[in-house]
């Protein structure tokens, strides 16, 4: 059995380490006005690399940072220099969906299940099984263009307080 003292070392250990980190990303970002703060933490959270994130935080102009959400974009572009970009218009398409779908105490965008469908988009099938006696709900979304290392590739999402709030089994090595 655990020690409660051993149990609350490790929760003063938790609480400075989670202090320290959060301090540094907070000062890092202190700089940045409310919307490249909103771009980086919330719409582009589970595309932008963390090169480019780290690229995107040493930028020192407001100017500079602009330019970086364009190319940003741009690179991703299925058609280079047209003035429509359907990657980032279907990205946009997938957030406000995970907002509207998957808002739990949270919004959307932040739940695993909002995660998922942001960077694969919707899943080919779904199966859900409700509550039982025995078993919490769980939904299984299966992917036939995410590929594993058995072919396709199925999640399952578990809630296991029965509020809502499902979480992913396992992970993927893509996922971030």
């Amino acid at each position: 059995m655990i020690s409660t003292r051993f149990r609350r070392s490790v929760l003063a250990a938790i609480i400075v380490l989670t202090s320290q980190y959060g301090g540094a990303k907070q000062s890092q970002d202190s700089a940045l006005a409310p919307e490249y703060h909103k771009w980086l933490d919330e719409d582009v959270r589970w595309l932008i690399s963390a090169q480019e994130e780290k690229e995107f935080l040493k930028l020192t102009t407001d100017e500079q940072r602009d330019h970086f959400v364009v190319e940003f974009w741009e690179q991703r572009n299925p058609n280079p220099g047209s003035k429509e970009n359907a990657f980032k218009e279907e990205h946009y398409r997938r957030l406000a969906f995970s907002n509207q779908h998957f808002a739990e105490r949270v919004p959307g965008w932040k739940t695993d299940r909002g995660h998922v469908y942001i960077v694969y988009g919707p899943p080919d099938s779904i199966r859900k099984h409700p509550l039982s006696a025995t078993n919490p709900s769980e939904e299984l979304w299966s992917y036939r263009h995410v590929t594993g290392p058995d072919g396709d590739v199925t999640l399952k999402f578990i809630d296991r307080c029965a509020c809502g709030e499902f979480v992913l089994v396992g992970h993927l090595p893509s996922l971030r």
